[in-house]
């Protein structure tokens, strides 16, 4: 039976890697912050790779179609969804096009509603070129809340602001939901009549175990803007290539984009990314396979050593948002955890409202290092708590 994905490295192997997750904090941190998986890469990507610089073939990247048909056909596979791939449009990152997406459709000032708590990049960067962030509460189960972003669109055209951009992340970071066709059907009628222009993350999307189906915002709307890539499914984030994909609806602003914006990506970047996805699905499925299981063992131990902390299985993405409010840490107990159990997490506070006294946690890791930092967390309240 093959090792699962996650077990195949030694913790001092993964210490030995150059990349931020297992460096920023030192060698007697266990790092489950940072969006990196601790596996090694689709055989196809290495082969790839290795073909290329051994060719000495490192020049500029070639052009964004082999990217956008690799995609299209991985898509159409996964999905049931054959985006056209002369709608594609090459950047460097997912963030990368949404920030140049929200540069092009809202003026300056104008209101970006962003449903938080979420990625942090999400408020932070339309905020840095000077667009003003409108936070939407998600539901009290995390779920996008469709009424409230109508009503806060509603409010906007009342104060006669610009046309608005709604921003989603789909499937969700930091909670892990999948949004329902009817939830992001629900999303495009209230962003249609308001004439507001929607952008979608959807990089977290191949990463979803069975039990959940996800559904792509352009087989429920003729309208908006996809931004993904390979980065986060096969653990590619250091090869810089993504896409920003047009429907044929939005067409006339995707032409709009700044000609800076493609030239972020890298040759090799492209060369990786479309390999990973014509690679054989037994690789990702091994993956996702390996974060359910690793989604019951988490649960498992919060519920021995931590059963204070309130956990809702995601269901999707390799990502865990824990709540630590009973727990008595404060808005930020991710601080705590690193100072005192020496456990990196990610800091609940910058997802936005709804983020303080939460932490996001990386379950993309073998068992030992998730039942290790773990433990780390439960000694660490112990000894708040004076036990």
């Amino acid at each position: 039976m093959p090792i699962p994905p996650f077990e195949v490295l030694s913790e001092s192997q993964l210490r030995a890697r150059a990349s931020l997750k297992w460096q920023h904090f030192g060698p007697e941190v266990l790092p489950l912050w940072v969006a990196e998986m601790d596996v090694l890469p689709a055989p196809e990507v290495v082969e790839a790779l290795t073909a290329a610089v051994r060719a000495g073939d490192l020049g500029y990247p070639r052009s964004t179609r082999e990217y956008a048909e690799a995609f299209a056909a991985f898509a159409e596979q996964r999905w049931q969804w054959a985006p056209n791939p002369a709608d594609a449009h090459l950047c460097a990152d997912v963030m990368t096009g949404v920030r140049a997406l929200v540069e092009v459709l809202v003026p300056p000032g104008g209101p970006v509603l962003v449903p938080s708590p979420v990625y942090p990049p999400f408020a932070l960067f339309p905020r840095e070129v000077g667009r003003l962030v409108v936070p939407v509460p998600l539901t009290a189960a995390g779920r996008l809340d469709a009424a409230a972003i109508e009503a806060t669109l509603t409010e906007q055209a009342a104060a006669g602001t610009a046309a608005p951009v709604v921003l989603l992340c789909s499937p969700h970071n930091p909670t892990g939901v999948v949004h329902t066709a009817d939830e992001l059907r629900a999303v495009a009628v209230a962003a249609d009549r308001a004439g507001a222009h929607v952008v979608v993350d959807e990089v977290h999307a191949p990463l979803v175990p069975e039990g959940a189906a996800f559904t792509p915002w352009h087989t429920v709307a003729d309208a908006g803007f996809v931004v993904t890539s390979a980065a986060k499914a096969f653990n590619l984030a250091g090869l810089k290539a993504a896409l920003v994909l047009a429907s044929p609806a939005s067409r006339p602003h995707a032409r709009r984009l700044p000609e800076w914006v493609k030239y972020g990506a890298s040759h090799l970047g492209v060369i990786g990314h479309a390999a990973a996805l014509r690679a054989d699905p037994a690789w990702l499925d091994a993956v996702n396979a390996n974060i359910a299981g690793n989604r019951a063992l988490l649960a498992g131990l919060l519920d021995q050593r931590l059963p204070g902390v309130g956990y809702r299985p995601p269901e999707a993405t390799y990502l865990a948002w824990l709540d630590c409010r009973a727990l008595g840490l404060g808005d930020d107990p991710a601080e705590h955890f690193l100072k005192v159990g020496r456990v990196a997490l990610m800091q609940g506070p910058p997802f936005g409202p709804g983020g303080a006294g939460h932490v996001r946690l990386n379950l993309a890791c073998s068992a030992a290092v998730l039942s290790g930092a773990v433990e780390r967390m439960a000694a660490a309240v112990a000894g708040h708590l004076g036990r």
